[in-house]
């Protein structure tokens, strides 16, 4: 395998990377620059010629250190990694929301359930960090400040809530919220919106 290719062996490839944490972001089944830099990070990290290419001996050799891809491996639900859980998401039913790698995890008893991509406030209207509570909910709803649609918003801090974001999904993290924490996957959203409760914990932290 080498730069310009494109199939499922490259996505088997970067998704077996990821394991090593040697591939940082979701596998695309692309061999770009980014795949060539982390399979040269995995030679070199081995002892092997630094080709930035994949010849026999390397796939064997990172056949050997790394399990069959799941299928979700392969085509994670999130494009973002999911950082490390806050050990205050630990215990109970909590939405664990990671600054540093703009993910939130829905947790249940230290265990993910979910997990989607999200996008944060700017710096002049940031997204409050600390541990909140969800306090209430709404399928439909319109910010009263903004005049903007937030479908299936789940507040946790004085206005501040997990919601739908149209903008997100169009424009990816181009743009930022007013402060609220965007998720532009509008149907699993709805699934986690029916499963969280009024009194489930919120944990934004970096």
């Amino acid at each position: 395998m080498k730069d310009g290719d494109e199939n499922e062996q490259v996505r088997e490839l970067q998704a077996r990377l990821r394991q090593l944490d040697l591939f940082d972001r979701a596998p695309t089944g692309f061999y770009g620059s980014i795949t060539g830099k982390s399979v040269a990070a995995f030679q070199e990290r081995r002892g092997l010629p630094v080709t930035s290419t994949v010849d026999a001996a390397t796939w064997e050799l990172l056949l050997s250190l790394t399990k069959e891809p799941t299928a979700d491996e392969l085509k994670p639900s999130t494009t973002n990694k999911l950082d490390t859980p806050d050990p205050r998401c630990m215990t109970g039913r909590v939405l664990c929301i990671s600054k540093e790698s703009r993910t939130l995890a829905w947790m249940i008893d230290g265990k993910v359930v979910s997990s989607f991509d999200v996008r944060f406030g700017s710096e002049n209207t940031p997204t409050r960090e600390g541990e909140f509570k969800v306090e209430w909910k709404a399928r439909e709803w319109t910010s009263t400040i903004y005049h903007t649609p937030m479908p299936y918003s789940m507040f946790f801090s004085r206005g501040q809530a997990v919601h739908y974001s149209a903008d997100f999904a169009a424009r990816g993290y181009a743009g930022a919220s007013h402060g609220c924490v965007n998720v532009r996957d509008r149907a699993k959203l709805a699934a986690l919106f029916d499963q969280v409760k009024p009194g489930d914990k919120v944990v934004v932290h970096w």
